[in-house]
């Protein structure tokens, strides 16, 4: 079993091999234009799968409700 030690040494040197998604140069929400612009991409996905999928339930709930009544 590794001590705590070793392993916040091993945490701390693949941390400083990870790259961010920010520029510590810029300043305010200019520093997190990537990030942001992630998010939006990913919000913007889930919004339209979200609406794609009840689209096709109500049409599949309608279908089946019309050919059992």
């Amino acid at each position: 079993m590794a001590s705590p030690s070793k392993f916040f040494n091993e945490v701390r040197t693949e941390l400083a091999k990870a790259t961010w998604p920010w520029d510590n140069k810029e300043k305010g929400t200019k520093r997190y234009k990537e990030l942001i612009d992630s998010t939006a991409v990913t919000v913007i996905g889930i919004l339209l799968l979200s609406a794609f999928i009840a689209f096709w339930d109500f049409i599949l709930v309608t279908v089946v409700g019309w050919l059992t009544a």
